[in-house]
């Protein structure tokens, strides 16, 4: 089966052996809008069983495009992961197909704020003033648009600040 990282158990030596290889970037299959991969998963784990588990020691990497949560600008980050250790449940004999683990392994470490300052090529990560709004002055001649779908019941709470002051 091409594109799937397949151990055969019958065939795997009780000292356990190595592997090292590629997999397509299809098999991230994530959806639009989210991180995408630009790049293949490359492997090198040495392959080990115990009793019904099957534990994948070593290295995995594969490169993404992730949006900067500062700038809102694109970047390539390459998740890098040394020593990493997957387990794999042993249901039944035969072979066992490792792509889900590896690829599970990658998605949990991806970054929770992606910042282009830490891209596989760093860029200056600044925040666009366009989306600030502290210390920006303040326009009267600008409404403030009422937000779609909103409920124009709560603007009768506005006419009621002035009625404060009043005796």
């Amino acid at each position: 089966m091409k594109g799937r990282f397949i151990i055969d158990l019958a065939g795997l030596p009780d000292e356990g052996k190595g592997f090292s290889g590629v997999l397509p970037k299809e098999i991230f299959d994530l959806p639009e809008g989210d991180a995408q991969a630009v790049g293949p998963l490359e492997y090198d784990v040495w392959a080990q069983r115990f009793g019904s588990e099957l534990l994948l020691t070593g290295s995995l990497s594969a490169p993404f495009e992730f949006t900067c949560v500062r700038s809102l600008h694109p970047f390539i980050q390459t998740i890098r992961l040394e020593g990493s250790a997957v387990s794999v449940e042993i249901e039944k004999e035969g072979d066992i197909d490792a792509t889900e683990a590896l690829r599970e392994e990658i998605l949990i470490n991806f970054p929770v704020d992606p910042r282009c300052e830490d891209g596989d090529i760093p860029q200056q990560c600044e925040i666009d003033p366009r989306y600030l709004s502290v210390d920006k002055p303040v326009d009267p001649a600008l409404p403030t648009p009422p937000r779609v779908g909103s409920d124009d019941r709560w603007s009768a709470l506005d006419n009621l600040k002035d009625l404060k002051d009043q005796p």
